[in-house]
């Protein structure tokens, strides 16, 4: 079951160009069920009209023997389609282990990948989680680029996903 949330404009996030920091914050909630394993997790920007801006993160199993971990990444299927399947992962810098139920900052580098050469206008933060034996979750965070002030929108997920926020401090 895939859940979609998007966070009104009102409130959303504006940083400036010469922001000190980004931050994306993202909860993995505890759940209770016979067969846990930890989610996969893409985070992504992209446009309003959904079109592929770029890769910020993804958590994968990285310790399975012969990369076997790739296997599941198209599990996320919206992330798979938009960029997934075009990397040959690990990507140093962008992939990294799986994460335990809890809350996890992840701190966005402006001055390269996909922020430094943003142009202005209307963007999305994007979360999209898939677990095995479980559920998937998206959820859709909008923002303003760049901002006049420090803003903090969030979305909270209902099953696979807790509070997903973003951050940038100028």
């Amino acid at each position: 079951m895939r859940t979609f949330v998007t966070l009104s404009m009102t409130g959303a996030l504006a940083a400036p160009a010469f922001a000190a920091e980004m931050t994306v914050s993202v909860e993995i909630p505890r759940l209770n069920v016979a067969e846990y394993h930890r989610p996969y997790v893409a985070i992504w920007l992209e446009k309003p009209d959904q079109s592929f801006v770029g890769n910020l993160a993804v958590w994968y199993d990285l310790k399975l023997k012969d990369n076997e971990g790739t296997k599941w990444l198209k599990d996320m299927r919206q992330w798979w389609r938009k960029s997934g399947r075009e990397l040959s992962m690990p990507v140093d810098g962008l992939s990294s282990a799986t994460r335990a139920p809890g809350e996890h900052k992840i701190s966005i580098p402006l001055d390269k990948g996909p922020v430094k050469d943003l142009a202005a206008g209307e963007y999305h933060l994007v979360v999209e989680a898939a677990r095995e034996v479980g559920g998937r979750e998206m959820l859709r965070v909008p923002f303003r680029w760049p901002a006049t002030d420090a803003h903090n929108p969030k979305v909270k997920g209902e099953h696979e996903l807790g509070l997903v926020a973003l951050e940038v401090k100028p």
